[in-house]
């Protein structure tokens, strides 16, 4: 790497989801700036494979594979055990991984995309949090989605029921939503700490994120998707612009803070969903 590309070095990132699609470009695009980077994801195998891309595409060796399964409490606590004994800041936390068009409930006993693509980083995030704080002037960037805005809510009551439909889009904009949610009351709870948060729209991105929806679906919604690196311009944005440096709690798309939908500006109903996900991942 030339000098240009160092502008990261001495930063740490953990990206979820970083093997693969717009986590495995954004990692790349870190690392090729010269920061540390963690892949977290399922897969030891995949993992592995992304770090070892990544280390040759960018000469850069500090890059480490960290085991992650969003659906299972058990498994986020031990990622975040790994990460914390490993006794180095963490300037950048990137919660990128998610799935859609999955049905049935996670290995923790949640519909399957709320409690992947929500409670999963929220758990990963509070655990991380006070690590976070320490590395101060830090970033907390969640992938969300503009399918947040097809949904006027969250149905609090019912998120230990399984995914209903043929393919739980509506449940996958719920989880979108409380991504939303979730980063401003971050944002809001972090005010003055040095630590600043945001929510993205990456665009409708051609990745393993559309991997459970039904066979005759997928050519469908794949004609309508952009490439993983445009998808990852937005995430990159927030994750390292100077720009975004002083902003918090926002909602981007294509690289720019917008308005999200209403339900998304919703300060109380990001607060209840709050107390609630902390009762869930205790």
């Amino acid at each position: 790497m030339n000098d240009s590309s160092r502008s990261l070095a001495g930063r740490i990132a953990l990206i979820t989801g970083g093997n693969s699609g717009i986590g495995l470009v954004t990692a790349r695009e870190l690392a090729q700036q010269g920061a540390q980077v963690f892949v977290a994801c399922r897969s030891k195998d995949k993992g592995q494979a992304a770090v070892n891309d990544i280390q040759r595409a960018t000469r850069n060796e500090a890059v480490e594979f960290l085991a992650l399964d969003l659906g299972d409490f058990a498994s986020v606590r031990r990622c975040a055990k790994d990460f914390l004994a490993r006794d180095v800041p963490l300037h950048l936390l990137i919660n990128n991984a998610g799935l859609a068009g999955a049905k049935g409930l996670t290995a923790s006993g949640f519909e399957l995309a709320f409690g992947t693509n929500h409670l999963g980083h929220f758990l990963l995030t509070q655990l991380l949090l006070d690590r976070i704080k320490a590395s101060a002037p830090a970033r907390i960037v969640t992938v969300a989605s503009r399918a947040h805005t097809r949904v006027s809510g969250l149905k609090l009551d019912n998120v230990k029921e399984s995914t209903s439909g043929k393919a739980g889009l509506p449940e996958y904009a719920r989880s979108k939503l409380a991504n939303v949610l979730f980063s401003a009351e971050l944002g809001r709870r972090l005010a003055g700490t040095g630590v600043t948060t945001y929510s993205l729209h990456p665009g409708v991105v051609a990745t393993d994120v559309w991997r459970e929806l039904p066979g005759f679906l997928q050519p469908v919604v794949k004609l309508m998707m952009i490439s993983s690196e445009e998808g990852a311009k937005t995430t990159l944005y927030c994750a390292t612009a100077p720009a975004a440096a002083n902003e918090t709690g926002l909602y981007y798309d294509k690289c720019r803070a917008i308005a999200p939908s209403r339900a998304g500006g919703d300060a109380e109903l990001a607060a209840e969903l709050w107390r609630r996900s902390e009762t869930w991942v205790a």
